[in-house]
């Protein structure tokens, strides 16, 4: 009777564990970060359509993707308890000078960590520092079907815009790719250039964006 009043009791603790919100502290990745995020990473490279590559990277080579997109646009990532819970990041949508206001997202959540709102916890803060950096569009692609990711960028703002069919062949298989669209700010003609990340970081802006989750 013991035992069986023990693991009730250890059952109830744990599901109160669960049910509290979780304490996330969403902040630029640092130094300390490429490991954690190529471990995130690297099994939606390996084992699912998610990814267009096809080999996990790695974590030099992901420290060096990280230092590379902090000069002009964000990536951050999400502190639960001193372990990285998931990242995301933006980058640009094209090269040529004219798609300068257009930005790309992306968002990654640590597999034991998935439908604990972390994503939003993170895109949420992302989608406010572009805001604030004077970016006017966001664009997301999503490997069909995803119906998690697609409920994901819809909850936070996302339209569908169309579908390229059969883009990518991986684990094979031929796979849809979606396209969703945010539109970051409004007006006719750009207010002004977009603020590089690395600049931004240092405005009482920034810190503000940041609490938005």
């Amino acid at each position: 009777m013991f035992q069986i009043v023990h693991l009730i009791l250890d059952t109830e603790k744990t599901l109160q564990k669960l049910m509290q919100p979780l304490k996330l502290n969403i902040r630029t990745a640092g130094e300390m970060d490429p490991a954690a995020v190529a471990a995130i990473y690297a099994p939606y490279v390996r084992d699912t359509a998610i990814s267009f590559e096809t080999e996990p990277p790695s974590t030099a080579t992901m420290a060096q993707r990280i230092i590379g997109t902090l000069e002009t646009h964000p990536w951050l990532v999400a502190d639960c308890g001193g372990e990285n819970a998931g990242y995301a990041y933006a980058g640009k949508h094209r090269e040529r000078a004219a798609y300068r206001w257009s930005v790309e997202v992306t968002v990654y959540v640590a597999d034991v960590m998935r439908r604990s709102r972390v994503g939003r916890a993170l895109y949420l803060p992302l989608l406010e520092v572009l805001r604030r950096q004077s970016f006017r569009s966001a664009f997301a692609e999503i490997v069909l079907p995803n119906s998690a990711s697609v409920r994901l960028h819809e909850t936070v703002g996302f339209k569908p815009i169309g579908v390229y069919d059969q883009a990518e062949f991986k684990l094979g298989h031929w796979h849809d790719i979606g396209y969703w669209r945010l539109g970051l700010t409004n007006g006719t003609t750009p207010r002004m250039e977009p603020v590089p990340f690395v600049a931004f970081r240092e405005t009482p802006a920034f810190s503000a964006a940041l609490l938005i989750h």
